[in-house]
């Protein structure tokens, strides 16, 4: 039986035990249905050379060679990946747009005596409905964002307040970027597409009916942009100031951003790109910090004479509206949960 969704919760609540993106590897890396696992019936050289053969010789061919491909692969995956499952499994199968890859390996599945399924449309279904409900639609949700200057611990502290049993978005732990010129993380950033996926998952489950706490973001985190619902509810968004000096912000960003402070050549190169931006002679004051390796000197000039400045024009032309202002005591534990404390306490007012 072919499945067919109509919106993306629908599909997220679905009643099936695994879900089987039957795609090359190629393809599932770059975006597939979160959750999802990846039991390709092409892997991606095999797929290359069926086009190639559907394209210059003929389709028939093509499709001769892609059935002998497909079915001794899905042989494999029965033997060797799904063979502990009891008859009453029930899978849920996809391919590029639900047609022969999928059709194939579900039937197969089913001749076992399975209840496996397949979604109609396959992926490209997917990724319209994920589209539609990051692109086309506005987001139901009422998001309140933590704003500050960098430093102010920020993403700790959506840590601190899920634990407290308040909703939170994570926008930087989505997108594996501290938002930032120096915020890239180990692993890189995903795809735009698996971004997206990750990001319309999250939303998913949370609870329209209460406020969401997210970080205030600029368009983009790293290389990747945010939706435009998203971006228009952020805007949109009250804020909530978090406000520490700047010497426990220094203390912070020493630790939080060790792995970039440790790279002198790194830290070289992404510094040297605000030459045009903040001055010679500010960038140069800047490399002399780190050729003497003063690490605390180095991320309060950062501070001062870029992140700071760029906030306050940033914040300005925003003129975003605060409803209040949290001042954090510290950045260690300690004070991270007591500026928790107090930010879960205000959203009782809203």
């Amino acid at each position: 039986m072919v499945l067919k969704f109509s919106s993306l919760p629908q599909l997220n609540t679905h009643p099936f035990d695994t879900i089987i993106d039957v795609r090359s590897p190629a393809e599932f890396a770059e975006d597939h249905i979160p959750g999802a696992i990846n039991l390709p019936v092409l892997d991606n050289e095999e797929r290359a050379r069926v086009g190639t053969i559907y394209v210059q010789k003929s389709p028939f061919l093509a499709r001769k060679l892609g059935a002998a491909l497909v079915f001794r692969n899905a042989a494999g995956h029965i033997e060797n990946h799904l063979s502990h499952h009891e008859g009453d499994w029930k899978p849920l199968i996809y391919c590029w747009r639900g047609g022969q890859r999928s059709g194939s390996f579900t039937w197969m599945l089913q001749q076992i005596g399975w209840r496996a399924e397949v979604v109609e449309g396959g992926y490209r279904t997917y990724r319209r409905l994920v589209k539609q409900f990051l692109y086309d639609e506005a987001l139901p949700y009422r998001l309140m964002a933590l704003d500050g200057y960098t430093g102010t611990a920020k993403t700790d502290l959506l840590a601190y307040l899920r634990e407290r049993g308040v909703q939170v978005l994570d926008l930087e732990r989505l997108a594996n970027h501290r938002g930032s010129l120096l915020g890239e993380m180990p692993g890189g950033q995903p795809s735009q597409k698996a971004f997206e996926s990750a990001l319309a998952a999250a939303l998913n489950q949370l609870d329209a009916a209460r406020p969401v706490i997210v970080e205030a973001e600029s368009s983009k985190i790293g290389n990747l942009i945010l939706p435009p619902s998203l971006w228009l509810a952020l805007c949109k968004a009250p804020r909530i100031q978090i406000t520490a000096s700047i010497a426990a912000r220094t203390t912070y960003l020493v630790s939080a951003y060790d792995d970039i402070l440790s790279d002198n050549e790194r830290l070289r190169d992404r510094l040297a790109r605000l030459r045009l931006h903040r001055g010679h002679e500010v960038v140069d004051g800047w490399l002399k910090l780190i050729d003497a390796g003063d690490r605390r000197g180095l991320t309060r000039a950062l501070m001062e004479q870029h992140y700071d400045p760029a906030y306050a024009k940033s914040r300005k032309a925003q003129r975003a509206d605060v409803v209040a202002q949290v001042d954090a005591p510290s950045l260690d534990h300690v004070g991270l949960s007591a500026t928790a404390d107090r930010i879960a306490k205000l959203l009782d007012q809203f």
